[in-house]
């Protein structure tokens, strides 16, 4: 393998969860720390129809503003850490669908970072999809990093 085609890619989903920020950091700090890069997904769910193109548009519109504004200050952070802009994909559907066909369709992805959330609620749903029925559908590992770290304790283990 070439060096390009060497080069680890951890993809993170980001969504607005607490935990989400830990995953990122990590994914960064190891990107950094192996001569990776970062990937983001964000993926906007699809609206219901209201019966109005018009304001399915607008709402569309605005949905995919906000995906965009997060993603542009989540690729400084990452930038910030690792020195390199992250590759940036920006989808719209079923997160865990669209997380799937990713993968299928982007060769260079090699691991997928995802901090498992710390409430009584559970790790997260797309965790849960993926270690249950989803498990068959991936073809990369998966890492799971606990939502409650600190960058500090990031900072030991990667």
């Amino acid at each position: 393998m070439s060096g390009a085609e060497a080069k680890r890619v951890f993809l993170v989903v980001v969504d607005e969860s607490d935990e989400m920020p830990v995953a990122l950091y990590y994914a960064s700090r190891r990107a950094m720390s192996t001569g990776g890069r970062v990937a983001m997904l964000r993926v906007i769910p699809k609206e219901e129809s209201h019966g109005l193109a018009s304001v399915e548009a607008l709402m569309r519109e605005e949905a995919r503003r906000e995906a965009e504004a997060l993603l542009e200050r989540l690729a400084s952070t990452v930038t910030d850490v690792t020195g390199v802009l992250p590759v940036i994909h920006l989808r719209e559907g079923i997160m865990s669908e669209e997380l799937i066909e990713l993968l299928d369709d982007d060769p260079t992805i090699s691991i997928l970072v995802l901090a498992a959330g710390t409430g009584p609620e559970g790790p997260g749903p797309l965790i849960a999809y993926l270690s249950g029925k989803g498990m068959g559908k991936l073809r990369i590992p998966v890492t799971i990093v606990p939502g409650g770290l600190t960058h500090a304790q990031i900072d030991l283990i990667s």
